[in-house]
């Protein structure tokens, strides 16, 4: 199926099998983007926005959809997560929050994943804080900066 080693060769959907792969350590970071008005951009810097701590709660959902990625992602492998951060920097001359997901595993199969669902659920996280202040804000640009470790080894993103 065209490389795809997440469909057996009747083309149904299977969960890849990693029991022979090498436990390796592996890291894979993650970044998106948030535009947003002034109004929830002063409220994330000064910390007045209603419903608390913007960016210190965005960090613990994104914290904890690393750990629950195996759960929202069907073929995702459960993996025991031995590093996680969420770090958010603010542009507001631009009106824009980017946030960045590292994570690391000593294991049999990469996080790029995890690092990606943890950084989406953050910016939703901020969306969710501060939708009463813009509802039209934007989540754009998730994407992987960064993987290292298993047998493609390693990629970074030009740019």
């Amino acid at each position: 199926m065209n490389g795809l080693n997440h469909f057996d060769a009747q083309g149904k959907a299977i969960m890849v099998d990693v029991t022979d792969k090498a436990p390796t350590h592996r890291v894979a970071v993650a970044r998106g983007e948030i535009q947003v008005n002034e109004a929830v951009m002063t409220a994330i810097q000064t910390g007045t926005a209603k419903k608390g701590d913007v960016l210190g709660v965005a960090r613990v959902a994104g914290i904890m959809a690393v750990k629950r990625t195996s759960d929202l992602i069907p073929m995702c492998h459960p993996l025991a997560v031995s590093g996680c951060s969420v770090d958010f920097q603010l542009f507001p001359e631009e009106g824009r929050v980017e946030a960045s997901c590292t994570v690391k595993v000593t294991g049999n199969t990469g996080v790029e994943m995890e690092a990606l669902t943890g950084v989406s659920t953050a910016l939703l996280t901020i969306y969710d804080m501060c939708k009463a202040l813009d509802r039209a804000m934007t989540i754009t640009n998730v994407r992987l900066m960064r993987k290292e470790g298993g047998k493609s080894g390693v990629f970074t993103r030009e740019g």
